[in-house]
């Protein structure tokens, strides 16, 4: 069991001190948007940490469903989902750009714009900017309360693995639903709010739907990775890789039913309040990017991960995983600037700057995390079990 908890330290730390540098110079190019063009920098960083914050709330629901349902699927990826979720206290010091830069990207923090619509009068006690923060406060509380147990609970299992996996899987149902509700709210207050006049019930449901997408395509990029090197070398197995092939294919299907089924609604129902969302989408040049998300977030996908030979193949999937997760930037992308760009497709170099800038800083601070346990989770019954089956 010892050689399975050694820890690639020499590669995680080359990985660490790669993305510190990326991270640093992209704040320093974030810095020098800043000064020279306030407006557009608060706008690019909004879309760079919305996907960096995406990506660690969607491996947190990610690690409590495997908490909840088992399977081998969650062994090799376990403590790459615990990384990412300790580093909600640096997304928490990241959301300051956010908190500072809101009159930049909300209307109905512009007393005048209130003044002269009566639904953002009827929604002021819910968007205004006193409770807006004082949500924003809770939902990382929240966040980082989840995490913060989770990972202390997942730790204790060596000791006491039955001890400790059941008060993990009663810890992982009510999360789920509680973080289900706080992602509901958060992509409501940062995202829908953009277009205080519109709304819809699924959008909730899609954004977490796509949070656990990034979630899942970043973990396989990177126990593919790790893989290829022990402890994981020793332990992945086709059989694990296709286990998480078959889980990324069921949730790019989940988001295109999901997405589709918002448009199909709105669309038919051709309501006033509702329609001009996706009006803007459909015109201006974003069109375009909407084919492209038909094209290469579901069509392409789907398509290639019904291949039980691609989905074993581990660097094979690794590059779908990848892929996925840039057409998951290029969706958040879709779904927030419009309502910033209203002119039409309109692309600045802080766009690209703003997520390499988080995720650099986010992917330095997340490899100093993974390396700090042992990359496969002892004392789990599950590898327990694998364990012997192998023969290890």
């Amino acid at each position: 069991m010892n050689d399975f908890s050694f820890i690639p330290t020499a590669d995680l730390e080359r990985y660490q001190q790669r993305t510190l540098l990326l991270g640093a110079g992209g704040v320093a190019l974030l810095i020098v948007g800043a000064f020279w063009n306030p407006a557009q920098f608060f706008r690019s960083y909004l879309l760079g940490y919305l996907f960096w914050t995406g990506l660690a709330l969607g491996c947190l629901g990610l690690l409590m469903l495997n908490h909840l349902t088992g399977g081998g699927w969650g062994l090799g990826t376990r403590r790459i989902l615990e990384a990412a979720t300790r580093t909600f206290p640096l997304l928490t010091v990241l959301f300051l750009p956010v908190a500072f830069g809101g009159r930049y990207l909300y209307i109905w923090t512009h007393p005048a714009e209130v003044a002269q619509s009566a639904i953002l009068q009827h929604k002021s006690p819910y968007l205004n900017w006193p409770f807006f923060l004082g949500r924003a406060t809770f939902y990382f509380l929240i966040w980082m309360g989840l995490s913060y147990v989770l990972n202390r609970w997942s730790l204790q299992q060596a000791q006491d693995s039955s001890g400790a996996m059941r008060r993990l899987k009663r810890l992982s149902g009510s999360g789920i639903l509680i973080l289900a509700v706080t992602v509901t709210f958060s992509s409501i207050d940062w995202v829908m709010s953009l277009d205080p006049e519109w709304y819809s019930t699924l959008f909730g449901m899609i954004f977490l739907e796509g949070q656990v997408l990034t979630g899942l395509a970043f973990a396989i990029t990177i126990v593919v990775a790790l893989s290829r090197r022990e402890p994981l070398s020793g332990f992945m197995t086709p059989t694990h890789f296709h286990d998480l092939g078959k889980l990324m294919l069921a949730f790019v299907l989940v988001w295109a039913y999901l997405a589709f089924s918002q448009f199909l609604i709105i669309w038919s129902g051709n309501l006033p309040e509702e329609i001009p969302w996706y009006i803007r989408r459909l015109q201006g040049g974003w069109q375009w990017i909407g084919i492209i998300l038909i094209v290469f977030h579901f069509a392409l996908p789907f398509l290639l991960l019904l291949s039980r030979d691609l989905k074993r193949n581990s660097s094979t999937l690794a590059k779908v995983a990848a892929a996925v997760m840039l057409m998951r930037l290029v969706d958040l992308y879709w779904l927030t600037l419009p309502e910033l760009y209203p002119g039409g497709l309109r692309m600045h170099w802080l766009d690209g700057v703003a997520p390499l800038a988080i995720g650099g800083i986010w992917l330095s601070v997340f490899f100093r995390q993974l390396k700090s346990r042992p990359l496969l989770p002892l004392g789990s019954p599950e590898l327990t079990a694998a364990l012997a089956l192998s023969g290890k």
